[in-house]
């Protein structure tokens, strides 16, 4: 008969199962709609002025 510290050896031997890695499928569109809502926003940010002086500056 097994006792329980017996039981509990054996189960820690036991290799977790892998995890699937990466996103999951039904995430992949609304992933993407984020990322091309931040690119579209960072392109159309504007400038500062202080930058665009900086910029004139190294011509």
């Amino acid at each position: 008969m097994a006792t329980w510290g017996m039981m509990v050896a054996d189960q820690s031997k036991r290799k977790p199962e892998p995890r699937p890695r990466g996103p999951k499928p039904e995430n992949d569109a609304a992933m993407g709609a984020a990322l091309r809502s931040v690119y579209e926003k960072t392109v159309e940010e504007r400038v500062p002025d202080e930058f665009l002086d900086l910029l004139g500056k190294l011509d």
